[in-house]
């Protein structure tokens, strides 16, 4: 093989490829290649330029009489790891072509796969087990005892409440992010949904002797009305929950100006005892908690704020969490005016 076909052969290659002569030369590398392992690396070892142990036994083990030979590289570059596919295949006359594919975010996305399937195996097994055994002790132990039949029957009402929330925010999740792309275009009008909101949370608030002060003028923004609902309810219900008792809940309204335009910032606030900062990068992970029992207690899924977060993104806004332990949580979303 020429040089020019060397040449050519890499250049059409996409992923960071690069040839080796004889198993002791780098004969070449292509553009994507150079910008991965190095400049330099022609003419030197390839033990220096992979120094993945698993790379280097597949290079050894190339034959032309073989099928390719598959590794895994792992490398750190500035602060991060990438993870490498590498296929090593001899090609003959001595040379071994050596591809590597950056498989970082599948394995990633594989990894938020299975710790999604175990979170809701987890979630749905606490309440399932709850009902299989108050069932079992209503047909047999407390069959006859109707105080007992009571209150297990209320107990499995909140299990199964419990459960019915869960699927139901799993499956608005699954629809926020099926649509996460699509842009939404109606007009809709932020103080009149907040003092719709506010208007259907009145009851929850009076219970614990909480108010709720709305300030502000009206901004319309392009979204979708019924998804802008859902944002603003539970973020001005978890700071009824979670604020203390007889507290005022301050939502606002306010002009900011962003890199990419006009934009409008609702901030809910409460006076509650605030969050570890260690906690809030990741508060809108599904299933993430600060207080797992506390927050199970008050019904919540661990799916809200996930869901709020894919619901500003599909408005192309963001979500900003500030909070100090001791004084309050401030939760704002800004909208961008369009």
């Amino acid at each position: 093989m020429t040089e020019f076909q060397i040449s050519r052969l890499l250049a059409g290659l996409p992923l960071p490829a690069m040839l080796v002569r004889d198993g002791e030369r780098v004969e070449a590398c292509n553009a994507p290649a150079v910008a991965l392992l190095g400049e330099g690396m022609v003419g030197r070892h390839p033990a220096i330029a992979v120094r993945a142990p698993t790379v280097l036994e597949a290079l050894a083990a190339a034959s032309p009489d073989r099928p390719p030979q598959e590794a895994r590289m792992i490398q750190r570059r500035e602060g991060q790891e990438q993870v490498f596919q590498v296929t090593v295949s001899a090609l003959g006359e001595g040379l071994v072509l050596v591809v590597f594919r950056d498989v970082t975010e599948e394995e990633r996305a594989g990894e938020m796969r299975r710790d999604f399937v175990a979170n809701v195996s987890h979630e749905l097994r606490t309440p399932l087990t709850a009902l299989m055994g108050f069932i079992e002790t209503l047909k047999h132990a407390a069959k006859d005892d109707p105080r007992a039949r009571e209150m297990f029957l209320g107990i499995m009402e909140a299990e199964a409440g419990r459960m019915n929330r869960l699927v139901g925010d799993l499956l608005q999740l699954s629809r926020v992010e099926a649509e996460e792309r699509v842009r939404p275009r109606d007009r809709v009008e932020l103080r009149g949904v907040l003092e719709g909101v506010i208007s259907s949370l009145r009851g929850m608030a009076e219970k614990t002797g909480d108010s709720v002060v709305l300030t502000g003028e009206p901004a319309t923004v392009p979204g979708d009305r019924d998804q802008l609902v859902q944002v603003f309810t539970n973020l001005v219900e978890n700071a009824l929950k979670y604020g203390a008792a007889g507290q005022a809940v301050r939502v606002s309204l306010t002009p900011e100006e962003t890199v990419r335009g006009p934009a409008v910032r609702v901030e809910v606030a409460d006076e509650g005892e605030g969050i570890d900062p260690v906690h809030i990068p990741r508060l809108t992970e599904r299933f993430y908690r600060v207080d797992t029992h506390r927050s199970r207690e008050m019904g919540g899924t661990g799916l809200g704020l996930a869901i709020v977060k894919h619901i500003v993104s599909r408005h192309r806004g963001w979500l900003r969490i500030e909070s100090e332990k001791g004084r309050g949580s401030r939760f704002q979303v800004v909208l961008p005016l369009g």
